[in-house]
């Protein structure tokens, strides 16, 4: 029998089924978050090569899907909201070639026993701003062992622990200068070693708010070495400094961290 989901992984399903067509309508082809922060990245980690197969965890509205599919590789895309899965089959490359690249699939990532269901053999996995979204991260890093081919990597990206969730609070301050006054942007930090969900807005607006499973760096990390995946490849991601607007005034403060693991060889 199928793993029961984790505690407070059905509600983080329910809010993404209800939230779905909204931010299938604002996410598009991606965001400037996805386009700037986590995709560029991603990519080089993966160093996907025409006819490789990449297994998409959370795959969401199927952003990542597509792009990897018109470069030549196949993939399969994962999630467990049937309703994102719904909007992710319902666009198209508008080539017949390349959408049949693509495979959905409804998997919990939270169920390691769906998850080896899938089979081994991918030369890749990725779980593009998803593991905040997971009441367990375990199941899903015992699973890649299986997953993967030897050497392959998985390759992540979710809010930085440190500087970007709930725990955090952006705080602005005027400093009075020799050349005038200066506006300085902060974040303040409460709490960042203690693991815990709250609530909150992926897109400002969305119909409903979102459990955050908030883990550390060591929390992140910790059972990912323990299934024996090793660590090769981090990126903190941050906007150009001098771009402005929310995260973009904080010079020196990435809001994205993005992690390579690889099953060893």
């Amino acid at each position: 029998m199928p793993d029961e989901p984790a505690p407070g992984q059905a509600e983080s399903t329910r809010a993404w089924d209800v939230n779905a067509a909204f931010w299938d309508a604002r996410m598009g082809e991606g965001n400037d978050w996805h386009l700037q922060l986590v995709w560029p990245e991603t990519e080089r980690l993966l160093g996907l090569a025409p006819g490789a197969h990449l297994l998409d965890v959370g795959c969401g509205n199927g952003l990542t899907c597509r792009r990897v599919a018109a470069l030549g590789v196949r993939v399969t895309g994962i999630d467990a909201s049937a309703l994102m899965l719904a909007h992710a089959a319902a666009r198209s490359l508008g080539d017949p070639a390349a959408d049949a690249r693509i495979t959905y699939r409804r998997v919990d990532a939270t169920d390691e026993a769906a998850l080896r269901a899938l089979g081994g053999g991918f030369d890749a996995a990725c779980a593009n701003m998803v593991l905040m979204d997971l009441a367990e991260v375990t199941p899903l890093y015992r699973a890649l062992g299986h997953l993967l081919r030897p050497g392959a990597p998985f390759v992540f990206s979710v809010q930085h622990p440190a500087f970007n969730g709930t725990h955090a609070v952006h705080v602005e301050e005027t400093e009075e200068t020799a050349g005038g006054l200066v506006r300085r942007a902060f974040v303040k930090v409460r709490g960042y070693l203690a693991d815990r969900v709250s609530y909150g807005q992926a897109i400002h607006g969305q119909p409903v708010p979102q459990p955050y499973f908030h883990r550390s760096l060591q929390s992140l990390l910790r059972p990912a070495f323990e299934a024996g995946l090793v660590l090769d490849g981090l990126v903190e991601s941050a906007f150009p400094e001098g771009d402005t607007g929310r995260w973009r005034d904080l010079d020196g403060l990435p809001p994205v961290l993005i992690v390579r693991l690889r099953r060893p060889r």
